[in-house]
């Protein structure tokens, strides 16, 4: 068999490479290998930026160095493939406001590229999507404050939530605009495909920052003794979900094809806030963390909890990996690569 992985030499597209090769499956990695998100973390070391495209060519996965924006050269490699995982995306909110054109054109441009290979080759594809498709006004105006966290009535959230409600920034625009695409495709074209609604992922292979891979970033900078930055209350709350489950979400849907959305997060067992969180990772490494805290971000969504009871009826799929064990495998990933990390900056 023979997938191929949009953003694969990213951090949640390596672990699905990894698991395809552990399969014995053929894999291509497709990444343009941006530094936009790199440049912004100033702990890393500029090697760091090729760590995961290394991991993969020792694994026997095919490079293709080339952009979901460019449809000519994404068609040609689509062609004889069996799966598409598509995770190549513009995640962050910040650079959304900074750059609207490249979170448009990859967000949404891309996707629909995506889509048209797997319409014209008849591919099922899996998509990375995100809660910020919801809009963050209405859930975050029926939170309760508690001491360590925001809490809420119902706690989880399902995938029939009304979308963008109140605030609309690019980034909302960008990945409700790719899901209606999916949904679009489904339904008109009747191609098998999935579009997973993501939030909090976290493991071995991710150097997070500021403005995206908050539990990366905070364990990164405990490790490496460098402050980190709280915007808002830190009470700000999420289902983390550990990146080996996310690639087996993606397997679940190959297995099943059952098309439609999908909340793919780590559910009610694995909520935590961001104070939790990083009170978690100091009971890890026994370093306490140096916080400074910050005000809120505009667009921020202050909770959120996937109900994946689809996820598990339609494609068989629930998470394994609980956060004690997941924070302490990714602390463990961090140290074991710390020459790839800057320790003064």
């Amino acid at each position: 068999m023979k997938v191929l992985v949009t953003g694969g030499c990213g951090f949640l597209g390596s672990h699905i490479c990894e698991m395809y090769r552990k399969k014995a499956w053929e894999v291509i990695a497709f990444d343009n290998l941006t530094k936009y998100e790199f440049a912004k973390n100033p702990y890393m070391k500029s090697e760091a930026r090729l760590h995961n495209k290394k991991l993969l060519e020792s694994l026997g996965v095919e490079i293709v160095v080339a952009d979901i924006r460019d449809k000519e050269i994404l068609m040609r490699w689509c062609e004889g493939v069996d799966y598409i995982c598509h995770t190549a995306a513009q995640p962050t909110m910040t650079l959304s406001w900074e750059e609207p054109v490249l979170d448009f054109t990859t967000n949404v441009i891309g996707t629909f590229n995506v889509l048209e290979a797997a319409r014209k080759f008849n591919i099922p594809v899996a998509s990375c999507n995100s809660v910020h498709c919801y809009g963050p006004d209405k859930i975050n105006s029926e939170l309760i404050e508690m001491e360590t966290r925001y809490i809420r009535n119902p706690v989880s959230i399902k995938e029939s939530e009304p979308l963008l409600q109140g605030v609309v920034t690019p980034l909302h625009a960008s990945k409700s605009s790719a899901e209606h695409y999916i949904q679009c495709y489904i339904d008109t074209y009747k191609i098998k495909a999935a579009s997973f609604r993501l939030t909090g992922i976290y493991g071995p292979n991710q150097f997070g920052g500021e403005d995206h891979g908050w539990v990366a970033n905070f364990a990164i900078r405990n490790v490496l003794g460098l402050p980190l930055s709280i915007f808002g209350t830190g009470k700000q709350l999420r289902d983390i979900l550990y990146a080996t489950d996310v690639a087996e979400a993606f397997d679940a849907f190959y297995r099943n094809q059952v098309p439609g959305i999908y909340n793919i997060g780590g559910g009610e067992k694995t909520m935590i806030s961001l104070l939790e969180c990083i009170k978690l990772i100091e009971e890890i490494t026994g370093k306490e963390s140096i916080v400074k805290m910050d005000k809120g971000r505009f667009g921020d969504l202050r909770y959120y909890v996937s109900d994946i009871s689809k996820a598990k009826r339609e494609l068989g799929w629930e998470p394994k990996v609980l956060p004690e064990e997941g924070v302490r495998e990714l602390i463990e990933w961090i140290k074991k690569n710390n020459n790839l990390f800057i320790k003064s900056c």
